[in-house]
């Protein structure tokens, strides 16, 4: 996952022969980045220093669409013109969230200790319950369904049309509720409850690995169960429940990465995918852009680890 602009992080990728990219748009999050000029900006940003990109990882606002409020109609509409430009642009798979707010990813520690001196994010739901409700509280979960299914009987054709890959990742943490709001994309059940609202090919799944050990899904079995429906992968493993968990280096958690790797070969996918959620490393601690789960050094980590992997299973 790389910014819209070059810079060190690029220049890591290429050294590490990535040729392939997936954007977020920090920085930029109060420009129009789904208007068609600014992504065939980006576009040709990453083409040019021989980087193809290939997912959009970030969403327009949303929180009317959501909550189902007044205004969720103009909001969707900017999905639409999103969706159409990265069709336009050959940019194949749109990863989204179903959450009350944009970022929708929950921590309440970036220093859990691991091996080493590494510090590790974590999540403990008593604790953060303890704060007050978010605004949208009061939403039932009845609401949000019906928001949802109206959402995607707006946007799947146009993705269909647009040839574009709608890949929705889970709530992270996948519990519900969270400060009085309830969360949908919390098991494999409601995943497939969700794939239900639309059998296109286009609407499918972000599949979190993390996310999936959190629920205490069988990884591989996830994956053998969602096949074809899977457009994006992220790479990662926790340790403990929905409740309360920890990251862990990708090759230290519970769950068998080689057999998930194995999985989705078998699943026939072939997409993109990234490592996520990454140990900080010594060194780490001062560097500006060293946000919790994205530091640098942890991300070359899991290349490599994953480039193993891939190699002993091709």
């Amino acid at each position: 996952m790389l910014p819209p602009h070059p810079g060190r992080r690029w220049t890591i990728a290429k050294q590490l022969g990535v040729e392939t990219a997936v954007v977020r748009f920090w920085g930029e999050r109060d420009e129009p980045w789904w208007e068609y000029d600014h992504l065939l900006r980006t576009k040709t940003r990453f083409s040019d220093h021989g980087l193809s990109l290939d997912v959009v990882e970030d969403r327009p606002p949303m929180t009317n669409t959501v909550l189902g409020r007044e205004g969720r109609d103009a909001e969707i509409e900017v999905v639409q013109e999103l969706i159409r430009n990265m069709g336009r642009l050959g940019i194949d798979v749109y990863s989204w969230v179903w959450t009350e707010n944009p970022v929708g990813v929950v921590r309440t520690s970036d220093s859990v200790p691991d091996r080493g001196g590494s510090l590790q994010t974590g999540y403990d739901h008593e604790l953060y319950q303890r704060g007050a409700d978010h605004p949208a509280a009061g939403v039932t979960e009845e609401e949000l369904w019906e928001n949802l299914e109206y959402f995607l009987d707006r946007v799947v054709p146009v993705a269909e049309e647009a040839g574009v890959k709608l890949a929705l990742h889970p709530d992270d943490p996948p519990i519900s509720p969270v400060r009085g709001v309830p969360r949908l994309v919390t098991s494999l059940e409601s995943y497939e409850r969700i794939l239900d609202l639309s059998d296109s090919p286009n609407h499918g799944v972000t599949f979190c690995q993390g996310n999936f050990s959190a629920m205490g899904e069988d990884v591989p079995e996830a994956i053998d169960r969602l096949g074809e429906r899977i457009h994006f992968v992220h790479f990662r493993d926790v340790e403990g429940e929905p409740s309360e968990f920890v990251e862990t280096w990708h090759d230290d958690g519970p769950t068998d990465m080689r057999a998930t790797i194995d999985a989705y070969r078998d699943a026939g996918f072939s997409g993109p995918i990234r490592p996520d959620h990454v140990a900080k490393m010594a060194g780490e601690e001062d560097r500006a852009e060293a946000m919790a789960g994205y530091t640098d050094m942890g991300r070359l980590y899991a290349v490599g680890y994953m480039r193993g992997l891939m190699e002993r299973t091709r």
